[in-house]
């Protein structure tokens, strides 16, 4: 099982005949996922040849779906038309739109998420790595080799600290793992993951990573002592972010201690979350988790 994108997922790639969107076509064809078309008015009618499979281009989604039968699609076009980009998305039909732009304006996020959710279309991203349930697909920029399938879900607003902790628990594997992104406005959020990993049979323990800024993680928290039944184990990006500092990150906006790392952590920890220090520590708390979740049901 996984959540979001399985197997069965037949995916378009808007703008994929650019030089990000073909190299990262490959990569996802490489990893299984069965891509059907990409999306270029300009070149429609054509094929692209990766390897040994020939993915045709079609003049729009709604055609690439009539086609194909697509229900995802994934976006690797400019900031100043991925807003347009979403919209035909949604207006056509796809089921799941992954937003993989970064630099998309705000005022555009907001337009084209409230647009999508009229239409039933679920959006991942802005900037983000996008998902992958490994074994099955990969839609997106998350690297393929670096885990296998298992008993993990995993959502993070972070997408190196994605491939990090996907990295230090490949052993154990994973379900799916969600880059939503660290955007102000993001389409699915941390409590969208939780409640799909939730009523996941084979997702048995799942991974939050948050990074300061906004109150997403404390939302977060209030929805899994309410909602969760599942462990959770969580890391917050920036505990080391110094105070009074305005961060990079367009999504880390820190006021007093609103925000913070600190206060993000006794968040979760308050409704059972533990909370590692460093991306290494979190991966041993997942790894104790699981031992202590064996104990108990051998018991």
């Amino acid at each position: 099982m996984a959540i979001f994108l399985s197997k069965e997922s037949k995916v378009l790639v808007q703008g994929m005949t650019g030089a990000e969107g073909m190299k990262h076509t490959r990569r996802m064809l490489s990893a299984g996922t069965d891509i059907v078309g990409g999306v270029n008015p300009r070149k429609a009618g054509r094929t692209v040849d990766f390897d040994d499979r020939a993915v045709p281009v079609f003049g729009s989604v709604r055609e690439g779906i009539e086609a194909t039968g697509a229900d995802v699609s994934v976006v690797f076009v400019p900031p100043a038309f991925a807003k347009a980009a979403v919209l035909e998305a949604a207006d056509a039909g796809i089921g799941l739109a992954v937003v993989i732009t970064e630099g998309i304006p705000v005022h555009d996020s907001v337009v084209f998420n409230a647009y999508a959710a009229t239409k039933g279309t679920r959006v991942i991203g802005p900037n983000c790595p996008g998902l992958i349930s490994p074994g099955e697909s990969n839609a997106g920029i998350i690297p393929a080799d670096i885990a296998k399938p298992g008993r993990i879900g995993l959502v993070s607003k972070s997408g190196t600290l994605t491939y990090q902790l996907m990295y230090e628990l490949r052993d154990i594997g994973f379900s799916t793992c969600v880059g939503i992104g660290g955007d102000p406005v993001v389409g699915t959020t941390h409590i969208d993951c939780l409640a799909a990993f939730q009523e996941d049979p084979d997702t048995e323990l799942i991974v939050l990573i948050g990074e300061i800024g906004g109150d997403a993680e404390e939302r977060a928290a209030a929805y899994i002592r309410d909602h969760i039944t599942k462990p959770v184990v969580g890391y917050i990006a920036g505990f080391t972010a110094p105070e009074g500092k305005t961060m990079g990150h367009a999504g880390a906006i820190v006021s007093g201690s609103s925000g913070t790392a600190q206060a993000k952590k006794k968040a979760l920890e308050a409704v059972g979350v533990r909370v590692g220090s460093t991306p290494t520590e979190t991966a041993r708390l997942v790894l104790n988790q699981l031992e202590t979740e064996r104990d108990v049901t051998h018991s």
